[in-house]
Order: structure tokens, then sequence, then C-alpha cells
């Protein structure tokens, strides 16, 4: 990657972002990054406190629906990249409060595709000169897919079938971006990640929730029975799969990304429960605060992908399994919880 190119990072202060950003970073030590952030509940900037006095690095705090001041960024920085983070992303929210998820999610999306088209491209499939290698990044869910039974893994030609407002609106922006490539040949890549746990979460989804609740000596909320399944992948190991993608991946084509790590939520609280235990035994045990709470409408039973395609064509491996991860996490916390 060229020195001095500057890139467009939407969500950055966000878990996975402001993850990616710290990764990037240590990966490109000369391109500029100017992170676009609405700080809404989700956002937090003390997640970036390592990379604020970067001269590499600026914050700019706006919405990607802000058709003037995503240009003036884009006029000011002549960014050579967006890597788009920027979403309303938590389930349980989307079901109370749909609009703003169409709203951030599908037309923010088109939006900032839109000001790239117009800033990079002459003509459909006419990159103007020194932008033939600018690229667009969209960074996606395997909530889009569906559900799933007992067996089975999503690939990338898994039909889409979203169950709630959140990944409906996810699903919608995939196919927007799709659409910028068969149109007008817009350099972009998709990737699709399954559940992201590690430092730097809001502390409302479940792992954060788990040992939060866990320290405190309150009850641990578990949806339903706590039999859902989900993929899960190490937020790092996300970072290093988004950077290959963004630098190796084949234009118009979709990534999908997971960990290779199928939890239910019942084994993930009892498992964080035994880790406390060990490291911070009281006189109970921990997982006597395991309190099962009504499920939330149309919890989807069982998410797990097949990341064969990124392994194969641009050799991602994760670093990390659950359980040398799901350590790591309950560290971080524990040091963030007793401050």
């Amino acid at each position: 990657m060229n020195k001095n190119q500057s890139i467009l990072v939407t969500g950055g202060a966000g878990f996975i972002g402001s993850n990616f950003i710290e990764f990037f970073f240590e990966q490109h030590s000369n391109v500029k990054i100017v992170n676009l952030d609405k700080l809404t509940y989700a956002g937090e900037l003390s997640n970036l406190e390592d990379v604020e006095k970067s001269q590499f690095y600026t914050f700019i705090k706006g919405d990607i629906c802000d058709t003037t001041l995503v240009q003036e960024l884009f006029e000011t920085y002549n960014f050579s990249g967006v890597i788009h983070f920027a979403a309303e992303s938590h389930v349980d929210n989307s079901i109370k409060n749909p609009d703003a998820f169409i709203n951030t999610n599908i037309y923010g999306t088109y939006n900032l595709l839109n000001i790239a088209k117009t800033n990079w491209m002459e003509a459909p499939f006419q990159p103007k000169k020194g932008y033939e290698n600018n690229r667009f990044l969209h960074i996606s869910t395997d909530e889009v897919y569906g559900t799933l039974g007992e067996k089975g893994l999503f690939t990338e030609n898994t039909p889409y079938a979203p169950n709630s407002p959140y990944s409906a609106s996810k699903a919608s922006s995939d196919f927007i971006v799709r659409s910028y490539f068969h149109t007008y040949g817009m350099n972009v890549v998709t990737t699709n990640c399954s559940n992201n746990y590690g430092p730097k979460q809001h502390d409302e989804k479940l792992i954060p929730t788990i040992i939060r609740k866990a320290i405190k000596g309150e009850k641990i909320p578990i949806y339903g029975d706590g039999k859902n399944i989900r993929d899960w992948l190490f937020v790092k190991d996300h970072c290093k799969g988004i950077d290959l993608a963004y630098k190796n991946g084949k234009s118009g084509q979709t990534y999908n990304i997971g960990g290779k790590n199928e939890r239910d939520n019942l084994y993930i609280a009892h498992r964080i429960c035994e880790i406390l235990d060990n490291i911070r035994p009281k006189r109970h045990k921990y997982s006597e605060q395991i309190t099962f709470v009504k499920d939330r409408p149309g919890h989807d039973f069982r998410y797990a992908i097949d990341a064969t395609k990124i392994e194969t064509e641009l050799e991602w491996r994760a670093d990390e399994n659950f359980e040398t991860g799901i350590t790591k996490t309950v560290h971080w916390y524990l040091n963030k919880y007793e401050k």
C-alpha cells in the first residue's frame, strides 16, 4: 500500500471498527485514516486512545447519511479507499426501532457508495485516471443468510433470507454494493462475518453482559433455553481478514469470515463462569447466577460460516480458538470493570 494514501473508515469508534483501526496502523504505518463516526450509543472514543494522537489519524463526528459532509471529506482527503463499518447493529433495538436501521444501514451505505462513485469514476466501468485501484470494502454479517438447522454452513452462495429488521437492512445494503459493481464497475468487496467477541465490545452485548453481571453478583440473563448457537470469531482475527480482503480480495466478490467456533449461549455463560471461578473465586459458583429470560422475537437458532474461500484465496487463518479468545476477553473486561 502506497504511503500518503488516505482511507475513510466509517464507524471506527465502534467495537470492530476501533479494533480494526489499531490493527491497520500496525500493518500500514504511513496511511492516513479518517474515522467518520456519529458516536451513537455504540461508539466510544476511548476505544481509540492509542491512536488519537497519531499524525496519520483524524476523527470526524458525523453521519454517513449527511451527503454534504461526506462529499466535503472526499474533496478534502481524496480518499483512495473506504472501509465501511458504520451500521446500526443491535437486533433487539431493530425490533423496537427499525427506522434507524433502514436509514443508516441502507441509505447510509448508498450515500457513501454514490459519493465514492462520483469522485472515483469518469463513467460506468471507467475509473478516473489515478483512481483505478480505489476500493470500497463493505462490512456485513452472516445474519443476512437467515438461520441454519443443526447441520450445514453458510457459504458465499447461500441464498439471503434475513429474519430481523437489522439483518434485512444489512442484506439490502449488500445488494446495493453488489449493484454498484455490476452496473457501474465500482471496485467493491463485501465481507460477511460471524459473531465477533473480544475487547471494546459494547456492554449490552452477550459476552460483556455475562462478565459484568457475574462480577456484580447480579442475575446473568440468557434468552429462552440458551441453546441458540453462534459461530464465534475473535475480533482481531476478523480485523486480519478485513485487511486481507481490502488488499487482496477480488473486485465484486464476497468473503465469509468465521471462527469455526460454534457455541451455544448457555455454554458461553458457563465457560465464563468457570474462568471467573478460577481467577476471581467467591463463596458460590458464578453459574448459580444464570437466569433464563423470555426469548427475543424471531431469534435465529443457529449461524455457522464456511470460511474456505477466504482461507484458500487470501490465506487467512484465525489465530484464536474460542477457549483462548474467551480467556483473553474475560481478563480484558475484568480490567475495565474493576478500574
